[in-house]
């Protein structure tokens, strides 16, 4: 049975639901009423449209992801195409149905029977769209191809890339500089410590963090396009598409960081962050890429680890975004808040992450064929 990546990244969509369903977790508390009540209450008298577009559209990959995932695992024909979308439009309903039920113990939510069929319909369109795709071939092509490019056991890294573009949509310090949370993490170890007697044994820093200079600022962003190039790397099979890779990964980081500054601080600034540092440290990470291409798979992946510890070091070494708290406010104004946390928590934890399936897979002792030159 092959190991797909479309079920773990369903996974890790159901928990994208989870979160935006229930954001901010805070204020749970008992109104009296019948939990499933909204199922047979009228219809509300005031939308719009993008709410209805978020509640099909939301749902959508979902259905997608399941459906795939259940494809890629067993036999084809139309019967089973019919059994996979029903059990994921029934899994969705569920999913969907329990997120609008614990809305009912939110304050700030608010449970609907419109948007508990609008996310059945976009399981379902997504379901239908998987079944399609399986339908004329597109799968099988799609499994071809990555047997072509990748070596077989490739699903973690494959969805740790899948997830990259996400994390860097909440807007770091320096550009592609994912996992900085030295100074949050001793801010939040204060908090927790305050009034008691451990604070004492938390070392005190002589000095406040300083921003990075250019030349330190260049070098971060060549690393933050080195790493998933490398990861990347550890698991594609040749030179040659190695530096389709590397290409394409550059034009990901440069449209994810431009989408992300247009969502934070609007879309006139959505280049703003293109500064000379920024520039150069694009091109000189995607030219040590293409220049570590050739390189056998193993290396590659101990070269994961080197420039994830360089990349920490230095970016840990700088303090947060001066337009952290301008973009939270930004955001928590617009229609991203519930995503908000969640693309910040895939920005800290990413590259730590990376860094422990990198070293699991370095000390799993693969054979040679497996990850060889």
């Amino acid at each position: 049975m092959h190991k797909t990546s479309a079920w773990p990244l369903s996974q890790a969509y159901v928990a994208l639901i989870v979160y935006a369903s229930l954001y901010p977790f805070s204020g749970w508390r008992d109104q009296g009423v019948n939990p499933f009540e909204f199922l047979w209450s009228p219809l509300p008298r005031y939308w719009t449209w993008f709410d209805v577009a978020a509640n099909a559209l939301g749902y959508a990959p979902l259905g997608f992801l399941l459906a795939l995932s259940f494809l890629r695992r067993g036999s084809q024909g139309t019967s089973r195409r019919t059994a996979v979308i029903t059990v994921t439009a029934l899994s969705a309903a569920v999913l969907s149905l329990s997120m609008e039920t614990l809305q009912n113990y939110l304050p700030s939510r608010v449970s609907s029977n419109v948007d508990f069929g609008l996310n059945v319909l976009g399981a379902l369109v997504g379901a239908v769209l998987a079944g399609g795709l399986e339908r004329v071939g597109a799968i099988a092509r799609w499994s071809r191809f990555r047997l072509r490019w990748f070596v077989e056991d490739s699903r973690g890294a494959l969805v740790l890339l899948a997830l990259w573009p996400f994390a860097l949509l909440f807007p770091p310090a320096v550009p592609l500089g994912l996992g900085q949370v030295f100074e949050r993490l001793e801010s939040a170890l204060t908090d927790w410590l305050l009034d008691t007697p451990f604070l004492e044994w938390l070392p005190v820093r002589d000095i406040e963090l300083q921003p990075l200079v250019p030349g330190a600022e260049l070098v971060c962003v060549a690393l933050g396009l080195v790493i998933p190039c490398l990861l990347g790397y550890s698991v594609i099979r040749s030179a040659g598409r190695r530096a389709v890779f590397a290409i394409a990964t550059m034009a990901v980081a440069v449209a994810a960081t431009a989408l992300s500054a247009a969502l934070s601080w609007g879309p006139s600034h959505a280049w703003a962050w293109l500064s000379l540092p920024v520039r150069l440290g694009l091109v000189v990470g995607l030219a040590l890429a293409l220049v570590l291409s050739p390189m056998p798979r193993r290396g590659c992946a101990a070269l994961v680890l080197l420039a994830l510890m360089l990349h920490l070091s230095l970016l840990n070494q700088a303090p947060a975004s001066a337009y952290f708290t301008h973009t939270l406010q930004t955001w928590e104004q617009g229609r991203f808040i519930r995503f908000n946390g969640l693309a910040q928590w895939l920005g800290w934890l990413w590259p730590y992450t990376v860094l422990l399936y990198v070293l699991v897979r370095i000390s799993a002792g693969e054979p040679q064929n497996r990850i060889g030159a």
